[in-house]
C-alpha cells in the first residue's frame, strides 16, 4: 500500500512537471525573437512574430569574407543586406561618400543599420542626419547612387525602401534591428 501511494505520488509529480514545462514553452517560444535569444526571422518561413517587423525579409546570402577586388556572386538586393564582405567595417555615423557594398555588409553583420539615399536632396539628407545623430553607434547614413529608390534602409537580411521622408518608419526600422546582427560587435 505504501509502495502504491509513492508510485502514484511520483506519477502525479511527473505529470505536473510535464504540464508546467509545456506551459512555459507555450509562453516563451512566441516571445523569443524579441528577447534576442532567437534572431528575428531566424527560422524557416515567416512566423507571426516576424511578419510584423518592419521592412521586407530577404534570403541570407551568408557571411563569407572576401578581399578588396576579389569577385563574388551578385547580391540579392540593392543595397545589399547580407553576403560577401571585407574584413573591415566603415565608421558609424554620417558619410558624404558612398560606402562600398562589401564594406557596408560587414557593418550589417555587426548589427548595423544603414540609411542610404539616391538624390540631390539636402533637406532630406539633413532630416536623415538628425535621426542618425541620435545613435552613438550602429547606424550609418550615406549616399548610394544609382539605386532604384530615393531612400533605402538595410539591416542583416532586411530592407525597406521609401520615396519620401517618414521619421516614424525609419526610427521603427532602426529600433527593430540596431545591434541585432548575427555577429554583434562594436
Amino acid at each position: 500500500m505504501v509502495r502504491r501511494r509513492r508510485s502514484r505520488q511520483g506519477a502525479d509529480r511527473r505529470l505536473l512537471t510535464l504540464i508546467a514545462a509545456v506551459g512555459i514553452i507555450a509562453i516563451a517560444v512566441p516571445i523569443l525573437p524579441y528577447t534576442g535569444v532567437l534572431p528575428a526571422g531566424g527560422g524557416a518561413g515567416v512566423s507571426p512574430a516576424t511578419s510584423t517587423l518592419p521592412g521586407r525579409a530577404v534570403p541570407d546570402q551568408g557571411r563569407d569574407h572576401v578581399l578588396p577586388g576579389q569577385s563574388h556572386p551578385p547580391y540579392n538586393t540593392t543595397p545589399p543586406t547580407s553576403g560577401w564582405h571585407w574584413p573591415s567595417t566603415a565608421p558609424w555615423g554620417i558619410h558624404t561618400e558612398p560606402i562600398p557594398d562589401e564594406l557596408q555588409v560587414h557593418n550589417l553583420e555587426h548589427g548595423g543599420v544603414l540609411i542610404q539615399y539616391n538624390c540631390d536632396c539636402p533637406d532630406l539628407v539633413e532630416k536623415l542626419a538628425a535621426i542618425v545623430k541620435r545613435y552613438p553607434s550602429h547606424v550609418i547614413l550615406a549616399p548610394y547612387p544609382n539605386m532604384p529608390y530615393r531612400v533605402a534602409l538595410t539591416a542583416w537580411t532586411r530592407i525597406d525602401t521609401l520615396e519620401d521622408f517618414d521619421e516614424a518608419r525609419i526610427v521603427r526600422f532602426i529600433e527593430a534591428y540596431r545591434m541585432r546582427g548575427p555577429e554583434n560587435a562594436p
